[in-house]
């Protein structure tokens, strides 16, 4: 399979010759070129047509937006991923550029700007690249999937995992939750701080939900979407008749903080079988432990299909290992979820379910 063929578009020279370095050393990935600002950079891929557009969200001129917005419109097929910095400002155009399509976003490093400083977003960048690896036809088409569960237990809470392509994925399906809903829901969606912050405002506004980012302690309550905070473990824990957020920074799971597996094995905890979980788009395979364990305390896990999701690996590896009683498209999970959650029991497994 011929390699990735990448662009890397940014005003920093350091930043150029650190990316391209880190990438040139990675076979599967080649890097065709480098750009200063926007407008040479749609010069450039008129002529080497890359596969992916590593894009800086803040350059003179031609700014990481306007940019986008012309290889959207010209090459629809790459795909962008923004390289931002960790300001408020920053993320807020980075989760307008997701919203105009770039498919994922990666902080630049914190302090000194020299070349070292670029190895720790060495392997997360070429991580998220190679995920837009065309994966070799199965040769099988699946339908979506559904499979009706006995509950005896109401449901309690929604617990969602989400990666690249989550963002837009979960603004399509908390639009299409009732509000206030009956029950609370938290989220781990892999992001930098300052981004999680920022898009949990930006779901609060689109949604008219009370969606903010977890804080230590506070009681989980029906109509509260609490989203884990960038480089934070977030878990559910129980005291009492209550259970409360709770945050910490432990070790990375799955190389990410927070960590989906972190999230649901403390749901799993907490609510016991009264869970729905929801593993959206993403790359990698952060939640399969995590639904393994609902799994096995009797909770639903319902997943979206790979049709609709940007990275089909994290709902892709739940599916695949047999955990999902659903495995739908996006825009059919909102629906879903609501007839689980009123439903009270139903007429026994069908169709093979796990």
């Amino acid at each position: 399979m011929p390699p990735i063929r990448v662009l890397i578009v940014d005003d920093s020279v350091v930043a150029r010759r650190a990316l391209s370095d880190a990438l040139s050393s990675v076979p599967e990935i080649e890097v065709i070129g480098t750009s200063s600002d926007g407008r040479l950079a749609l010069t450039r891929m008129a002529m080497v047509r890359p596969d992916v557009v590593t894009l800086d969200v803040e350059m003179p001129g031609m700014d990481g937006l306007e940019t986008l917005t012309e290889i959207r419109k010209r090459y629809p097929e790459v795909k962008v991923i923004m390289v931002s910095s960790l300001t408020e400002r920053a993320a807020r155009t980075t989760l307008d550029a997701l919203t105009l399509g770039a498919v994922d976003c990666i902080a630049k490093p914190s302090g000194a700007p020299g070349a070292a400083s670029f190895v720790q977003i060495r392997e997360l960048l070429i991580a998220k690249i190679l995920a837009f690896v065309p994966r070799p036809p199965t040769g099988v088409t699946r339908p979506p999937q559904r499979f009706e569960v006995k509950m005896s237990n109401s449901i309690n809470v929604i617990a969602i995992g989400c990666s690249t392509g989550g963002p837009n994925a979960l603004t399509t399906l908390l639009q299409a939750l009732p509000t206030p809903l009956p029950v609370p829901v938290v989220i781990v969606q892999h992001m930098p701080p300052v981004f999680t912050q920022q898009l949990a405002r930006r779901l609060a506004v689109v949604t008219n939900s009370d969606v903010a980012e977890a804080m230590e302690g506070e009681v989980l309550a029906p109509g509260m979407v609490r989203i884990a905070p960038g480089d934070f473990h977030m878990t559910a824990r129980r005291d009492g008749i209550f259970v409360k957020v709770a945050l910490n920074r432990d070790n990375q799971e799955n190389s990410v903080r927070p960590s989906v597996d972190v999230l649901f094995r403390s749901v799993a905890e907490a609510y016991g079988p009264h869970t729905i979980a929801v593993v959206l788009t993403g790359m990698g395979q952060d939640g399969l432990r995590g639904c393994q364990h609902l799994r096995e305390v009797g909770a639903q896990v319902v997943v979206q299909d790979e049709a609709t999701s940007v990275v089909w690996g994290m709902p892709g590896f739940v599916a695949r290992a047999g955990l999902a009683h659903a495995v739908l498209p996006l825009d059919e999970l909102g629906n879903e979820i609501m007839q689980r959650l009123r439903s009270r029991a139903g007429s026994g497994p069908t169709e093979g379910a796990p």
